[in-house]
């Protein structure tokens, strides 16, 4: 799967420089020029805002904790998402640990960020419905549409899927683990259980839960402004509801193409194609799809850095306390000589 992850990045890297060769890399470079430094550190300065609105949003399923460890944990997942050769898989994976590392149970973070994820993909389903009709009020004649629409079906029927997984699923392992009948069974079966209880704790908590909907949507609709003003910055004025179109497709052509890490490719493509219909020009396009990945380095590298400087120090803590603990009496003396 790493050897699959690391080749389907390759591509997309080797796409990008064809792209921007093709589309005449000097004019992206100026382009990148006249959105400047400044440009690079607003959105920065938005994204990282963002990414601790979407933190409250996680940590409002967790209850009694402390919400700079959601926050924590948000920052490492996106991080480890956007600069990693991983999917997004490996991302949730990556802010579990985080979280698990600023003192939340492992269960508390497995079953939080599945139901996160879920909440956070309905929420993308949403914005991704109020582009469509943006766009139809926009382009009404727009060929395009009809695909979306369809996509977007699809997609509400696999969030349906989703969400009864995680109400049946755990239950058909907890029956399996139980039938093998063996010790590792059971240990599974008790922590599919304790999984299962948790995600359901987390569903009954009704009001937390539109909170974190709520607070993913708005940070979906305020994500394109990071967009609107690096396209006003480049000298391409765009009206806020056409940036939100463009950006609200290309998340959804961005999660239709999961596998690929970063989206690496399909990103810049996905803006050539979807900008062009807005009077966007290809250079422009590829610029503002590098300078998000510029940001994405300016806030993932840091944060990766810092991640492993602190699983580091807890492993080493760890193993001092062991080395300090006094030896475990033996189970059985050793006989006396003769």
């Amino acid at each position: 799967m790493r050897l699959a992850s690391i080749t389907l990045a390759a591509a997309g890297s080797a796409l990008i420089a064809v792209l921007v060769i093709h589309f005449d890399a000097a004019a992206v470079i100026r382009a990148l020029l006249t959105i400047g430094w400044h440009g690079l550190a607003a959105i920065t300065l938005i994204h990282l805002a963002l990414i601790a609105v979407m933190g409250i949003a996680w940590w409002t399923l967790l209850p009694g904790t402390n919400p700079w460890a959601a926050i924590w944990g948000r920052l490492v997942r996106d991080s480890a998402s956007e600069v990693l050769p991983l999917t997004q898989v490996g991302g949730y994976v990556a802010g579990a640990h985080a979280l698990t590392g600023a003192g939340v149970s492992g269960i508390a973070a497995t079953a939080t960020t599945i139901v996160d994820v879920t909440l956070e993909f309905l929420a993308q389903l949403g914005y991704t419905a109020l582009a469509l009709l943006l766009l139809l009020a926009l382009a009404p004649g727009n060929r395009i549409a009809a695909t979306v629409a369809s996509g977007l079906a699809v997609a509400c029927l696999l969030a349906a899927g989703f969400l009864a997984a995680q109400r049946r699923g755990f239950d058909r392992v907890e029956r399996i683990a139980r039938m093998a009948g063996l010790g590792w069974a059971d240990r599974t079966a008790a922590g599919a259980s304790a999984l299962h209880a948790a995600i359901a704790d987390a569903y009954r908590a009704r009001g937390r839960l539109a909170a974190s909907f709520l607070l993913h949507l708005a940070c979906w609709i305020a994500s394109a402004s990071e967009a609107w003003l690096a396209l006003r910055l480049a000298g391409t004025a765009l009206g806020f509801a056409q940036v939100l179109v463009i950006e609200g497709l290309l998340y959804a052509v961005r999660s239709i193409a999961f596998a690929v890490p970063n989206a690496v490719g399909v990103q810049e493509g996905a803006y050539i194609i979807l900008g062009a219909g807005f009077g966007v020009p290809p250079d422009t396009a590829l610029a503002l799809s590098l300078l998000k990945r510029a940001r994405d380095l300016l806030i993932g590298l840091p944060a990766l850095a810092a991640w492993q400087f602190a699983e580091s120090e807890r492993l080493w803590r760890r193993t001092a306390r062991a080395m300090r603990s006094p030896p475990l009496p033996a189970e059985f003396p050793a006989p006396p000589p003769c």
